[in-house]
């Protein structure tokens, strides 16, 4: 099973001060991803929701600014580490992955275990 990363990409300001109910169908929708994702026979290794753009510090060589770096209509929202068998496979699984504001992203975790010292 190789690893990859679902990136979430989504317009934020749609969960700005979401309505409670529209909340509650965004967790609903990532536990059914979570439970479809083993019905896949792929596994979830981890993943989170990030905080908004806003909250970002960016670094750039020694500079340190408050923000994203770039503005964007869509930005990382969250993520999930997933195992697979390939990826047709990732891809497979991301396709469940919710995003109605936007889209996801997949990428292969490198394999740097043969660099480290």
């Amino acid at each position: 099973m190789a690893k990859y990363m679902i990136l979430i990409y989504e317009d934020e300001k749609a969960y700005i001060d979401p309505a409670p109910e529209v909340w509650q169908q965004a967790m609903d929708a990532h536990t059914r991803f979570a439970g479809q994702v083993g019905e896949k026979g792929g596994q979830i290794l981890g993943g989170d929701a990030l905080q908004p753009t806003a909250t970002a510090t960016s670094i750039r060589g020694d500079v340190v600014t408050d923000g994203p770096f770039a503005e964007t209509k869509e930005a990382l929202g969250g993520y999930y580490l997933i195992e697979a068998r390939d990826l047709d496979h990732a891809l497979d699984i991301a396709k469940l992955c919710p995003a109605p504001y936007g889209g996801v992203e997949v990428r292969p975790i490198m394999d740097v275990s043969g660099h480290m010292g």
